[in-house]
């Protein structure tokens, strides 16, 4: 279970790279970061209650004191973890912001080593210091220090906060009881909730309705970036350590890197070539059983 639940971890984390795609394609028709994030999490609720309809009713039922670990995967993490990290982009760079959102494997550590007992191994320090350098290499902010400012620091380590909240939550929904598409169905049901309100519904509809395509696109969307991953996310934790599942996910930096060499022939330099290989040794050092 272990092996199975590191590919799943890992693949979670290479459909999260891909998102930036996405992103690109919904900013050049005019929505904003708010309405990225609610056709996101609107979508997915939609397609995971489909999904959950046909398959299994039963896995819709949840339990009303059982509510808080849904509304923290969805409201204090999704909506919470979006909305900082887009604000610390405005703030600082990119590539600050992308750096700050990658506190979150420490920050899981930390409280998952409170909340749950897990152990702080040296394997996993060495393996959070890798990849903590690598997101910082992979993201260009070893070439240059630019945009810092004590705002958006503490805004970007909101991010990451928010970022490392869905874990511990999925931890607890896990105890609960609540299997894989039962707390990614809520999570995004809260998180709909959550950012609803702060979004322009009109532009979201008029686009869908201008190019049916873009119906299209916003489910491709929902379904590649969110659905899978968040799914696969969830089950990886199900067979191992909060701790080490946030570092293996840590690949989703990269693949976003690899992704904008490729597609938007953006410059491969050699702090890249570092950053992949740092975050590469990190998940490799995560999955070794140095005890055999």
């Amino acid at each position: 279970m272990k092996r199975t639940a590191s590919f799943f971890v890992l693949l979670a984390g290479i459909l999260w790279g891909t998102m930036g795609i996405y992103v690109r394609k919904l900013n050049a028709l005019g929505f904003t970061t708010i309405e990225i994030v609610a056709v996101r999490s609107v979508v997915t609720a939609v397609l995971l209650l489909c999904v959950l309809f046909f398959y299994n009713k039963e896995m819709l039922k949840i339990r009303l004191k059982d509510i808080w670990c849904f509304a923290g995967t969805g409201i204090l993490s999704i909506v919470f973890f979006n909305y900082c990290y887009f604000k610390a982009i405005t703030m600082t760079s990119l590539s600050v912001a992308a750096v700050l959102l990658y506190t979150a494997p420490a920050i899981v550590m930390v409280l998952s080593a409170i909340l749950f007992h897990e152990k702080l191994t040296t394997v996993k320090m060495i393996s959070l210091a890798a990849t903590f350098a690598g997101c910082v290499f992979v993201t260009g902010l070893a070439g240059g220090a630019e945009g810092l400012n004590a705002a958006g620091i503490l805004t970007g380590l909101g991010a990451g906060l928010g970022y490392a909240l869905y874990s511990i939550f999925s931890r607890y929904a896990i105890q609960q009881g609540y299997r894989s598409l039962t707390i990614s169905f809520y999570t995004f049901v809260f998180a709909s909730i959550g950012v609803l309100p702060l979004a322009d519904i009109n532009i979201i509809y008029d686009a869908a309705e201008k190019d049916i395509g873009i119906a299209g696109f916003y489910l491709v969307f929902a379904l590649v970036s969110t659905v899978v991953p968040y799914i696969l996310y969830t089950l990886g934790l199900t067979g191992m350590e909060n701790s080490k599942a946030s570092i293996i996910a840590s690949i989703e930096p990269v693949t976003a890197t690899v992704l904008g060499i490729i597609l938007f022939h953006e410059k491969m330099t050699i702090h890249n070539v570092v950053g992949i290989l740092l975050v590469l040794g990190a998940i490799v050092i995560c999955n070794i059983d140095f005890r055999k």
